[in-house]
């Protein structure tokens, strides 16, 4: 993929400027997101990472699929943010999907299912808009990163705000006859830092102690469980830690799973302990209760820009053996701790296509469980996957769950996920896992497709060239065959030989207009109806007359250009060869002595006109002189702007004078395929006939 770019430009000290102009490719989103993430690790914009990679992926996404044009990609960071601006060149308005209804986007199950495009640069932007502009139009967003100065808090208190998990034995104080309003006041207050990395133990620690200090307290806890496998961990302590025996007030927390929590203090019994214990911990809920939405909006950005990639990458592979081993490596050790691929043959039996372990010498082990058919709780539960609407329990030894593989209606296996090492999956994880499986299905489907599509191609084009050339003594033939570089389309170039006598032979190289099916159906009928006519002996003129009849009547529109030629042998040794040329490229002419000339007269394409003029060239061949025909796929060969052209295919030829057939169409074909890095965009058929008479 070819890209122009501006480079680097410098609009201040910390200013960082970059434009790049991309093709309308499905790699392009990769270039843009390379490009994003090489100015923000220059700018030092890390945090931004994820929701702008995301946002690229979309914008740049929809313009490859709508504008289809070129697009020009500007990111500029400073030290307050990024702004990406994504430009296409198509006329046309700009579809404002923000002025729909909005749909729930907190289920990441249903931002899974439904288009983003503008919703998401809405949702996670900290401002975008449009630009318009004569040449086309383009859309940008711009992400603020959070302030780096942080506000003056006033005087600081020593000990207050900051977690004390080591704090010295303290006297256990009086407790006070009643808080005073002031306190109450302070403690209402009290906020976490919004500028904190995390504010949360900071938060609590402060709330812990002014609480502590209202109820005479001896020391007190905040505990939290993020559900994430980490357990219980001490978000901020107060005091001394408790003694046996000692009377403690636990207030739980009211939080949302997988979140829990409780507030703890060691404080003398009062009329108020309890109910400002509660006061503060509804305070320490809702602000846990913040902080868990704000991780899962941040872990499901970090999961949209996942499955992107996945997808991305999922779709670039044609091979179905290659994409199977794909998606395990998508999904450990991010998903999961292990996990298998398995497929569904005719009769429905499993089979394990890939399957990885994070523990590389785990991976035996996993192999044999898996397939070991006597494990009936492995092997029940995957064929139950299989037939079940979404994600079945996998017990042990292994400990996972399996999603069904399913494409268009068809079920086409399992994806089978074991359990992280220290927690199980929780619902996002499962949703995410349930993409990934509709995904990497779809992905292996299309896959399918594309191999049968190729394997139909390949028998059909080879049924439409000689299965191999005739063996005549004092005679050589060499063809060299290579199709465009689409392996699921079928060409229109075809060769052929056809003996007439003993001492008489029909040399054909042709080529139909177009690709496909209904190319390959006019390349049979012309390679028929010319064997016929051949063989009831009409002369050459004719034959091409009542071709070029049958093509206007039945070719649907399409033109063949075709090398005919028909081969006598004569006495001495010599090869009398009488060349039609219907709108084809003039064959070369390669001499023993090295010579090299392009002969025959052009003719009128087979399939355009009602009449036809096929002028005939009397070549003759001696012994060790050689005809190379060829298509334009030779000719048009590109490298850039460059065709590789006549005189290349001349030059080529020339030190091959003396070689056999097979060795000039086998090197003709190798400096043609060399010329340049791409693959042929047009097939690429060779046909040499050698005169082999020794004198």
């Amino acid at each position: 993929m070819s890209a122009e770019t501006d480079g680097t430009v410098t609009g201040g000290a910390d200013d960082q400027v970059r434009r790049v102009r991309l093709p309308a490719d499905r790699r392009t989103p990769a270039a843009a997101r390379a490009l994003v993430r090489s100015v923000l690790a220059e700018a030092g914009l890390d945090e931004l990472l994820n929701e702008a990679l995301l946002l690229t992926t979309e914008l740049s996404t929809n313009a490859v699929e709508h504008a289809r044009t070129e697009l020009d990609i500007e990111v500029v960071a400073d030290g307050s943010g990024l702004t990406v601006t994504v430009s296409d060149f198509a006329a046309g308005p700009i579809d404002d999907v923000t002025a729909r209804p909005r749909n729930d986007l907190t289920d990441i199950s249903q931002v899974s299912e439904r288009g983003r495009g503008l919703l998401l640069v809405d949702h996670f932007a900290s401002r975008w808009g449009t630009t318009h502009q004569a040449s086309g139009k383009g859309v940008w967003f711009r992400l603020d990163r959070k302030g780096n100065d942080r506000p003056d808090a006033g005087p600081h208190e020593p000990g207050r705000g900051v977690p004390v998990p080591n704090a010295p034995v303290a006297p256990r104080p009086a407790a006070p006859s009643a808080p005073s309003a002031g306190a109450m006041s302070a403690l209402m207050q009290t906020a976490p830092d919004p500028y904190a990395d995390d504010p949360l133990p900071t938060f609590a620690a402060d709330l812990l102690v002014r609480v502590g200090d209202m109820v005479g307290a001896a020391g007190g806890a905040v505990r939290l469980d993020r559900g994430d496998g980490a357990g219980w961990q001490l978000l901020a302590r107060y005091g001394r830690q408790p003694r046996p025996g000692d009377e403690l007030l636990r207030v739980p927390l009211t939080v949302h799973r997988p979140y829990a929590g409780e507030l703890e203090l060691d404080a003398a019994p009062s009329g108020y302990a309890r109910p400002l214990a509660a006061l503060v911990a509804e305070r320490l809920s809702l602000h846990l209760e913040n902080d868990r939405l704000r991780r899962a909006d941040l872990r499901r950005q970090t999961w949209l820009t996942f499955l992107a990639e996945a997808s991305e990458l999922l779709a670039q592979s044609l091979d179905v053996d290659l994409t199977m081993a794909l998606v395990p490596q998508l999904v450990v050790p991010r998903l999961g701790q292990w996990c298998a691929v398995h497929t569904v043959d005719e009769w429905g039996r499993l089979r394990l296509a890939a399957a990885i372990h994070a523990d590389e010498a785990l991976l035996p082990e996993l192999h044999k469980t898996l397939q070991d058919e006597s494990a009936e709780s492995v092997q029940a539960r995957l064929r139950e996957a299989v037939r079940g609407p979404g994600q079945i329990p996998i017990g042990p030894p292994l400990d996972g769950i399996a999603v069904p593989l399913v494409a268009r209606g068809q079920r086409l296996g399992t994806l089978a996920v074991g359990r992280h090492q220290r927690h199980r999956h929780d619902p996002d994880e499962i949703a995410v896992l349930e993409d990934v499986a509709r995904r990497a299905a779809l992905a292996i489907e299309n896959a399918r497709i594309h191999d049968e599509r190729r394997k139909v191609a390949q028998t059909l084009q080879q049924s439409l060239l000689p299965p191999v050339l005739p063996v005549v003594d004092g005679i050589g033939f060499g063809a060299e065959y290579v199709p465009t570089g689409d392996a699921a389309d079928v060409g229109g170039d075809f060769y052929d030989v056809v003996p007439l006598s003993e001492d008489r032979w029909l040399v054909a190289v042709g080529d139909v207009s177009g690709k496909g099916v209904q190319a390959a159906t006019v390349t049979g009928l012309v390679r028929d109806v010319l064997r016929v006519l051949a063989g009831d002996g009409r002369p050459l003129p004719e034959a091409l007359t009542r071709l070029n009849g049958t093509l206007v009547d039945r070719g649907g529109g399409r033109y063949c250009t075709l090398a005919l030629a028909a081969v006598r042998r004569e006495p001495g040794g010599h090869l009398q060869v009488a060349l039609h040329l219907a709108g084809h490229d003039r064959p070369l002419k390669l001499d023993g002595d090295g010579q090299a000339s392009f002969v025959g007269a052009g003719g009128t394409a087979l399939g355009l006109l009602d009449t036809i003029a096929s002028p005939v060239a009397d070549i003759r061949l001696a012994p060790g002189d050689a005809l190379v025909f060829y298509t334009d796929g030779v000719t048009e060969r590109r490298r850039g702007r460059e065709l590789f052209g006549l005189e290349r295919l001349r030059d080529a030829a020339t030190p091959l004078a003396g070689y056999s057939a097979e060795v000039v169409a086998a090197r003709l074909r190798s400096v043609v395929i060399g010329f340049s890095a791409e693959s042929p965009r047009d097939d690429i058929a060779i046909l040499v006939l050698r005169n082999d008479a020794l004198v």
